[in-house]
């Protein structure tokens, strides 16, 4: 089950509100820049920047993610190991709201998220 069109809006309007103030500055985001996607029940951050052995090639590599537990009105915190797979972050493993997600992610305390 995806969002409500309510719901929905005011992700979007705190991701892009978010992401603005994060992005790198415009001269390097062709090799770095920051996005986010929402898919399902959950936010999920990634990294915009060329393949390292395909320059000409641009991926999209996660680092963090949110997801919505309607039933508790809460966020469920991931961060992904070098395994490829989501993990629940320990050290805080529920928010109340997406912004406390994004406050944990720019916080970095552990260095989970960003390395």
């Amino acid at each position: 089950m995806s969002f409500s069109s309510d719901h929905t809006l005011t992700i979007i309007e705190t991701m892009e509100n978010y992401i603005s103030s994060v992005r790198p500055s415009p001269e390097i985001r062709s090799k770095l820049d920051l996005g986010y996607e929402i898919l399902d029940q959950s936010v999920i951050l990634f990294e915009i920047r060329p393949r390292w052995r395909n320059p000409d090639e641009i991926i999209h590599i996660p680092y963090a993610k949110a997801s919505f537990v309607k039933s508790k009105n809460l966020w469920k915190v991931y961060w992904i190991r070098a395994d490829r797979k989501w993990y629940p972050y320990d050290p805080k493993l529920t928010v109340k709201k997406l912004q406390d997600f994004l406050n944990l992610v720019d916080q970095d305390k552990y260095h989970a998220f960003k390395g």
